[in-house]
């Protein structure tokens, strides 16, 4: 699987500030639990999270909002995935999508003992999976260099 979308409603159960706004750590968490589910499906198996890098929030979440986060395989190296993550929200019904942040995540394959171990490698076909990939690539370098 090289690509995954969850689909929600924010409800008062998800960690809330004032005036019903849903927390950056519970989007992050989304985040992460988005990217992990797109990591795991591609590597088979286990995986760790070794980055989510980027993530400058747009607006906010409110409770009763749609959500939507999308987690798209950007590029694989030998034991590690680079997964771009999006989420958007949407009050219902009928608003359109509205982008509520997006980052650059890598995840580690990892065996029992919790050690690295090979992922199957990714070819992006199309423009639009180059594109992305290079992108991500990018990202990662200059947060890992920072």
């Amino acid at each position: 699987m090289h690509s995954i979308t969850l689909r929600f409603m924010a409800s008062h159960n998800d960690g809330v500030h004032a005036a019903g706004k849903i927390s950056g750590g519970t989007v992050l968490r989304w985040v992460d639990e988005a990217g992990l589910a797109c990591a795991t499906g591609w590597a088979q198996g286990a995986c760790v999270t070794a980055l989510v890098s980027g993530a400058q929030f747009a607006r906010p979440i409110l409770v009763g909002d749609l959500v939507e986060v999308q987690a798209r395989l950007a590029y694989t190296r030998t034991t590690s995935m680079g997964i771009a993550v999006e989420v958007y929200r949407c009050a219902l019904p009928g608003e359109p999508l509205q982008q509520v942040l997006r980052c650059a995540t890598v995840y580690v394959a990892v065996d029992g003992a919790d050690r690295p171990r090979p992922v199957d490698t990714w070819s992006p076909q199309t423009p639009g999976d180059m594109a992305l990939a290079e992108q991500v690539r990018t990202h990662i370098h200059a947060a890992r260099a920072a």
